[in-house]
C-alpha cells in the first residue's frame, strides 16, 4: 500500500543502502554494490524481545526470505544506516534463525529495526520495530499525536511508527507535537501500534 507505513521505511532503507554499502567497501567491490527495490524487502517474521537495554541479545527467526548463499542480520535505523552484527546460512527450506546484540551505541530516542542483508550486503528483510531502553527501563519519542487510536491516545514518531500512550497523558490532545518519557508495555488494551506507558511529556525544542 502506497501509504502504509512499512513501505515508507522500506524506501527509506532503499536511500540510506548507499550508506549501508560504504561502510562495506572496503570488504565488498564496488561492482557486487547494488541498490534493491523496496518491493523486494521481506518482513521478517519474529524477533524476541521487542525492548530491552543495549546488550540485549535479540532472537531472529524467519523462513520468507529469497535463498541466498548467506545472509547477514543487523541493526539500524531508518534515515541513517544499518550495521551488520552477524553472518549465518539459510536451512534447506529458506529459513534463518541467529542471535545479534544491541550496540551500546544504540538510540534511547529511536526505534531500531532488525535487517537482513544478501551476500552482497543489499537488504532483503527487515523486521518490526525494537525498542531500546535505558537501564531503568525508560526510552524517549519525539511526535504527533494523532487521531488514530481507538481505546488509547496514539501518537506517530518521526520515523512513523505508530505508537498509542495510557499514563501521564495531561494536556495531551490531537495535534500536538510533543516528546515522551516513557516505558513500553507489553501487554495492552490499547489495539493500535506498540503501547508506552507516559511518565512525562513536554513540547518538542524549538
Amino acid at each position: 500500500m502506497e501509504g502504509h507505513p512499512m513501505t515508507q521505511i522500506a524506501r527509506s532503507i532503499v536511500a540510506t543502502t548507499f550508506i549501508t554499502m560504504c561502510w562495506f567497501a572496503i570488504a565488498v567491490p564496488a561492482e557486487a554494490q547494488r541498490r534493491v527495490a523496496p518491493d523486494s524487502l521481506r518482513m521478517i517474521q519474529e524477533i524476541e524481545p521487542l525492548h530491552g537495554p543495549r546488550g540485549t541479545e535479540v532472537t531472529v527467526y524467519t523462513e520468507n526470505l529469497p535463498l541466498q548463499a548467506k545472509v547477514h542480520v543487523g541493526v539500524g535505523a531508518t534515515r541513517t544506516g544499518f550495521e551488520a552484527l552477524s553472518e549465518g546460512e539459510q536451512g534447506m527450506w529458506g529459513e534463518v534463525s541467529g542471535t545479534i546484540a544491541i550496540p551500546e551505541t544504540a538510540p534511547y530516542d529511536r526505534a531500531l529495526l532488525i535487517v537482513a542483508f544478501d551476500a552482497i550486503f543489499a537488504p532483503i528483510g527487515l523486521s518490526d520495530p525494537f525498542h531500546v531502553t535505558r537501564p531503568d527501563g525508560t526510552l524517549q519519542r519525539t511526535g504527533l499525536i494523532t487521531e488514530e487510536g481507538v481505546e488509547c491516545l496514539a501518537m506517530r514518531d518521526e520515523d512513523e511508527f505508530l505508537y498509542t500512550l495510557v499514563g501521564n497523558l495531561d494536556g495531551l490532545s490531537v495535534g500536538d507535537p510533543v516528546v515522551v518519557e516513557a516505558r513500553y508495555v507489553e501487554v495492552s488494551t490499547c489495539q493500535q501500534g506498540t503501547t508506552l506507558e507516559v511518565i512525562e511529556s513536554r513540547p518538542p525544542a524549538s
